[in-house]
């Protein structure tokens, strides 16, 4: 494998867990009150496709402008107060970067929140490429497009790229694009369908053992 393709929520940062917790409590009650909407439907959607897919599943009680809005200041505080990167993290990337392993930072959050977290975790420079599922007019995870346009922008065909995710969408969308998917299962999701990776990583240290083990 010539190129690993990172999500960011879950996988470099922690900043899962306060998401989940937000989803659950705060906006998916306000935005669908009638109806109890597991966090996993959503998530590792861009949240702008997630205001669609509530609306169009269960109808919205919030107008667009308030979803986006409670959303973007919830990722403002969530990146600059409260998340951790990942253990390891900075030594993977750099064993990565040794291998000459193309190294992509590919989510669904806009590139205003990638940013905080580059910048807070002085993880500029450490990736090859940083894609925004915004950067592209296509559907976003479940579907494959992110994934295949971060693999045609890195260089590399999608079935020699390794993608690490953490959600049910996010596993889903790099299998579909036929890459090489590493599923890191973390505190915050519980029972989530992850059969469509072809590895499992229960801890820090294991994603990084399966990554390095992976990659070329």
């Amino acid at each position: 494998m010539n190129a690993v393709l990172f999500d960011m929520d879950g996988v470099l940062v922690n900043s899962e867990d306060y998401w989940t917790e937000f989803q659950a409590e705060d906006i998916l009650p306000a935005a669908v009150p009638d109806d109890d909407v597991d966090v996993a439907e959503v998530t590792g959607m861009n949240y702008r496709e997630t205001y669609d897919y509530l609306e169009a599943e269960y109808g919205t009680a919030v107008s667009r402008e308030e979803f986006e809005e409670r959303f973007e200041e919830t990722a403002r505080e969530i990146y600059r107060e409260h998340v951790d990167p990942v253990d390891g993290l900075h030594d993977l990337l750099a064993e990565l970067d040794d291998r000459g392993v193309e190294r992509a930072l590919v989510s669904s959050s806009p590139h205003e929140w990638i940013d905080i977290v580059l910048e807070r975790f002085d993880l500029e420079g450490s990736f090859d490429h940083v894609i925004s599922a915004e950067d592209i007019d296509a559907a976003g995870k479940p579907e494959p497009d992110v994934f295949e346009y971060a693999a045609s922008e890195v260089g590399v065909p999608a079935e020699e790229c390794v993608v690490v995710e953490d959600s049910e969408n996010g596993v889903e969308a790099g299998a579909r694009a036929g890459a090489l998917v590493v599923a890191y299962r973390i505190d915050a999701h519980d029972d989530l369908d992850l059969s469509p990776a072809d590895e499992i990583a229960d801890s820090a240290a294991e994603l990084r053992e399966t990554v390095l083990e992976l990659a070329s």
